[in-house]
């Protein structure tokens, strides 16, 4: 099954900051950032992880057309390019963490998913031996997620 995901930043940079920003890059899929989500990690400290794995070129930089549908939402840069991308092209899944922009997202019905869905993929797929230890690493550098929604999302690994 091919994967194909438009990145938004947070992702990216929590999972670079964490040391699992493989898990964004699936060897029979495809992962996209739009150039404006792109400037925002490029934004970021010379040494931050993130920024470091852009230069890597391990994701492919796309131009993206701004949806009216979704320009209506005024959200951020990096959120509305992410979803215009996903809405303009059948096929691709969001992964966007901002609440804003998941209220968009479901109003608009375009694919997409958290942070938190990529770690219980990865789990579920044996990428990584526990979700848990990921979770609690992503927390340590600043990705934000109630307890109720870690206790639920770590059940389904159990399943």
């Amino acid at each position: 099954m091919s994967i194909r995901w438009v990145l938004n930043a947070s992702p990216v940079i929590c999972l670079a900051r964490a040391g699992y920003e493989h898990l964004l890059v699936n060897p029979t899929g495809q992962a996209l950032l739009p150039m404006a989500v792109a400037e925002e990690i490029q934004a970021g400290p010379p040494n931050d992880p993130a920024r470091l794995l852009l230069e890597t070129g391990i994701f492919l930089i796309i131009p993206t057309t701004e949806a009216p549908e979704v320009l209506a939402w005024d959200l951020g840069r990096g959120e509305t390019a992410v979803l215009s991308y996903a809405y303009l092209n059948s096929g691709f899944t969001a992964i966007i963490d901002d609440l804003a922009a998941r209220k968009c997202a479901r109003s608009l019905q375009i694919a997409h998913k958290g942070t938190l869905a990529v770690i219980i993929m990865a789990k579920k797929q044996g990428l990584i031996p526990s979700a848990a230890e990921v979770l609690h690493k992503l927390l340590a550098v600043g990705l934000r997620l109630d307890e109720p929604l870690i206790r639920s999302a770590l059940k389904e690994t159990l399943n």
